[in-house]
């Protein structure tokens, strides 16, 4: 079963139409973007979202804040989880009030051996809230939603071993032959569901039933069945 994301929302009705055709988690993201909203746009959103029958999981996307400020931002919008995108390190998600999603940022010449070890050592860091992580490409100055990919030879060895999450340049398209190749525990999409910069019900449709074709829906478990402890992870 393989969980779907969908990221950069920035209205009450765009997210009530994804929550809809159904995803697992809306993102929103609280970070320098052209898909930024502001704490109390959040708020709204995930007020909206709160009052449907059968409501996603909504996760806010930060960059390289004080997790202090995280933790507030976080519990004023009533977020269920945090999504990290900068370059917080293990130590800093330590402090940490909410469950959280750590994005692995795979740059040219990395190799599967780097990057299993990143995912390792958050699972042997004594975190205190349950986690996942995210394998996304960073390109530039831009820390997500850039619509690049990278080497899924990667994705795939890292899924192997870890329930992850594979963000980066996927599409209605090719998003069932990424799962097919890598297996991952879920997939995020952003740009890969948007015609001329604005979030498209129809391509987020396609996209839905492209990952529904090859798994189930995990609605009605998220926070359980993927956001694991980070003890099941430390010794494998």
């Amino acid at each position: 079963m393989t969980m779907i994301k969908i990221c950069g929302v920035t209205s009450a009705e765009d997210a009530a139409g994804i929550a809809s055709l159904g995803a697992d988690i809306i993102g929103l993201v609280l970070a320098p973007s052209r898909r930024r909203v502001t704490p109390e746009k959040a708020g709204e959103i995930v007020r909206a979202v709160k009052r449907l029958p059968s409501p996603p999981a909504v996760a806010g996307v930060f960059v390289n804040e004080p997790a202090s400020l995280v933790n507030e931002t976080a519990a004023a919008c009533g977020l269920d989880i945090v999504q990290l995108s900068g370059n917080e390190s293990w130590d800093y998600c330590r402090g940490l009030n909410f469950p959280f999603i750590n994005v692995i940022h795979i740059m040219p010449g990395d190799s599967t051996a780097q990057v299993n070890r990143e995912i390792e050592v958050g699972y042997k860091s004594g975190q205190r809230q349950p986690f996942a992580c995210i394998l996304d490409c960073q390109s530039g100055d831009a820390y997500g939603g850039s619509g690049e990919s990278f080497d899924w030879e990667i994705a795939a060895a890292a899924c192997a071993r870890f329930p992850l999450i594979i963000a980066g340049g996927l599409t209605p398209l090719n998003v069932r032959q990424l799962i097919r190749r890598a297996g991952p525990a879920g997939v995020d999409v952003s740009s890969g569901v948007e015609r001329d910069g604005q979030k498209d019900l129809a391509l987020a449709a396609d996209f839905i039933h492209a990952v529904r074709l090859t798994g189930g829906s995990l609605r009605n478990g998220i926070l359980q069945t993927l956001l694991y402890r980070g003890e099941k992870y430390a010794t494998r």
